[in-house]
């Protein structure tokens, strides 16, 4: 009968300690004593992303001439950053300031949904303005017909459904885990595996999962910016006025800059945890994923500014009079 008590007993405890009720972010392995340093480079794009992501939000709201389906699409892009880089980046900055590094384990499970959903749906968003393009240059006098903002907004949804219908898992798989060694996250946030694999238990299912949506999301948005870029450059190509060509171009340039800012820094973590995870430092992985979450959300605004006119007319508009815009646009 005691043996028998004891056997409930021990597993009821263990199974209590094996459920932390904290987390501790260790920030940057091997870098704690720049963190200080390297919190400057991060405040300041973080700044930027959040006041140029709220400025385009602004704009396209405000301006009837931004009332259109690349715009909407850039407003889902740039709110989708915004939360993105919200996700992550206060607290690492809390870390590299505050020393404030412990965070709940539900608060952890949150802080991965939000950042795995949104990165999922920022490469959503990229595919839909690719198809965006694909149809402005492809079909430009059936353009406002085929987007309506009925489709836009379905389109939309769609993109973020996906997002949390597949990321809902992580959430599940991840606690159910049993933890026992330690509680120390070599990470500025809670993401999947650097949680993972502080287990104990197996976690083939969590890693096997994990590609699977990579693939699923990524690999399928892809696949459609591939296939959109094909069918657009072919269209182009036929042309027969140089200037047409440019043009049709020129619609591209701010977009294939948004793909090669969220694509690279993505394929890079990707490609050297599977392959480079000996030779490459846990500090430079850690540094890349952080810049995944901050390139994008910062740079998008700039380049949408600097490439797209109609931005640049309001933007002249609000801050210099609408009389300025004539001289400005000569």
């Amino acid at each position: 009968m005691v043996n028998d008590h004891t056997n409930i007993i021990v597993p009821l405890l263990n199974q209590t300690e094996l459920s932390p009720s904290t987390f501790i972010l260790n920030g940057i392995p091997g870098l704690e004593d720049m963190h200080i340093w390297i919190s400057f480079p991060f405040c300041s794009m973080y700044v930027v992303a959040v006041v140029g992501n709220c400025g385009l939000l602004y704009l396209i709201y405000h301006e009837d001439s931004l009332h259109r389906p690349m715009y909407y699409f850039l407003a889902m892009l740039s709110l989708t950053d915004l939360v993105m880089c919200s996700s992550a980046i206060p607290k690492a900055l809390c870390i590299f300031w505050f020393h404030l590094k412990e965070i709940s384990f539900d608060e952890c499970l949150a802080q991965m949904f939000f950042i795995h959903t949104f990165t999922g749906m920022e490469s959503g968003v990229l595919m839909l303005m690719a198809l965006d393009r694909y149809v402005a240059i492809c079909y430009p006098l059936h353009y406002s017909i085929i987007l309506t903002s009925s489709l836009i907004a379905k389109s939309g949804l769609a993109t973020f459904l996906r997002g949390v219908l597949l990321i809902v898992p992580f959430t599940f798989l991840t606690k159910r885990l049993p933890y026992c060694r330690g509680n120390a996250i070599p990470h500025t946030y809670c993401d999947h595996m650097s949680v993972a694999k502080l287990s104990c238990g197996t976690i083939r299912v969590n890693a096997v999962y994990g590609l699977m949506v990579a693939l699923l999301i990524g690999g399928f948005d892809i696949l459609c910016i591939t296939v959109s870029y094909t069918m657009i450059l072919r269209a182009v190509v036929s042309l027969s006025s140089a200037d047409a060509r440019q043009k049709a171009f020129s619609t591209c340039t701010a977009h294939i800059c948004a793909i090669v800012f969220s694509y690279s820094p993505a394929f890079f973590s990707f490609f050297s945890h599977r392959f480079g995870h000996h030779t490459i430092p846990p500090s430079c992985h850690i540094i890349v994923a952080n810049i995944y979450l901050l390139l994008p959300p910062t740079m998008n605004p700039i380049v949408y500014g600097m490439k797209t006119k109609q931005i640049r007319d309001c933007v002249v508009r609000i801050f210099s009079g609408p009389k300025d815009i004539k001289s400005y646009n000569m």
